[in-house]
């Protein structure tokens, strides 16, 4: 009887930490707040059995990186595609994965046609523009209504000295089409979380710019819900303290803060690189590209300690986040490979090019099951 005991005993006492060797991310981190990645069209058609596999075991949202774009699902006006969008919806639903909408009005990444007038290269007027906004984001939010959780509504608006980007929304609308996509939005699905995403919003002229954003949308009796910092930092930028008084600031305005298109690039910058204008486009030159082979062993734990203090500011906020999205899989599919130069390695993420993941995600578990 006392060998079977001791046996009993000890299978007990190796059983936790097998179960703790199996634990992901969204078992610790997603105690306090929702845990993804954004997911490429191979990935949501299912074709990548590497990356499912870690959204399966680790994350517990998926971002559309691209197939939910208005260029994407509507091309050529009034001609909606809505195949790889249908399939993100569907691969989120099939791995129990809340599906976030990404985004309904950008101007990098919309048809050309959206702000002409038909076939003519005059621009479109104020009030065919404010029509095709509408019509756009009842369509594509009324679509997916009930199996969306949250849209990223309108994406960099704001300039980083705080002034309205002038793009071909506010040329022609001003700041109006802000509020016309959220009543939009709202309208199609009143249940749908509703967020304004941006990058470089450590910045103090920015941070003060949303702030007025949020305030003056939730005076006007529109919905927002949250508000999104891109967090496609380097080694020695965001300023960590004035990156956490973003949090701060965007919390007090009463709404939810998300981190939402994580990642840290290794690799050094090119002169006058800065935030994450995807128009920025600098010429290869082999100084820039200088890990080709992996990470050196000091750079590999520079980049581990950054990713440290960075979840150290998302834990001690936890209160305050409402989500964390990596953007990416893995290190292979990074955008950072080809932006702002292409053909680079970049190592920016927290899983290798062979899905693994790399020691510091244990560490992030660790951290958030103390």
């Amino acid at each position: 009887m006392s060998k079977i005991f001791r046996t009993l005993t000890l299978c007990l006492a190796i059983m936790p930490m097998a179960s703790m060797a199996q634990q992901g991310l969204k078992d610790a981190v997603g105690k306090y707040c929702l845990i993804g990645a954004a997911i490429n069209q191979l990935q949501s058609d299912g074709q990548d059995q590497a990356a499912t596999k870690v959204m399966e075991q680790h994350y517990n949202c998926a971002t559309a990186e691209n197939c939910m774009k208005s260029e994407v699902l509507q091309p050529a006006e009034g001609m909606f595609d809505f195949r790889a969008a249908d399939k993100f919806v569907s691969y989120c639903q099939k791995h129990h994965l809340k599906a976030i909408g990404h985004c309904l009005v950008w101007h990098s990444q919309a048809p050309d046609w959206m702000f002409t007038a038909g076939y003519c290269a005059s621009p479109a007027s104020k009030e065919m523009l404010k029509e095709r906004i509408i019509k756009h984001i009842k369509t594509v939010v009324g679509r997916y209504k009930g199996q969306i959780h949250g849209w990223d509504v309108v994406n960099e608006a704001i300039e980083d000295d705080g002034s309205f980007r002038k793009s071909p929304f506010y040329n022609l609308l001003g700041e109006e089409f802000i509020e016309i996509a959220f009543r939009a939005a709202h309208e199609a699905d009143p249940d749908a979380e509703l967020y304004y995403n941006d990058y470089s919003m450590s910045g103090q002229a920015k941070r003060e710019a949303v702030c007025r954003l949020v305030r003056n949308l939730k005076a006007k009796g529109l919905r927002i819900d949250g508000v999104g910092m891109q967090s496609h930092n380097g080694l020695d930028y965001p300023n960590l303290a004035e990156y956490e008084k973003s949090i701060d600031a965007f919390a007090a305005c009463g709404v939810k803060v998300m981190v939402t298109e994580l990642d840290i690039n290794a690799l050094p910058s090119p002169e006058q690189f800065g935030g994450a204008d995807i128009a920025q486009n600098f010429e290869y030159q082999q100084k820039l590209n200088p890990y080709v082979d992996g990470l050196p062993v000091a750079k590999a734990k520079e980049l581990e300690q950054r990713w440290l203090d960075l979840f150290n500011i998302y834990y001690k906020h936890r209160a305050q986040i409402s989500r964390i999205t990596l953007w990416g899989v893995s290190d292979g599919g990074s955008w950072l490979n080809g932006w702002p130069i292409a053909g680079r390695t970049s190592y920016p993420l927290l899983f290798d090019r062979e899905f693994k993941a790399k020691p510091v995600v244990q560490k992030i578990i660790d951290l958030y099951n103390k």
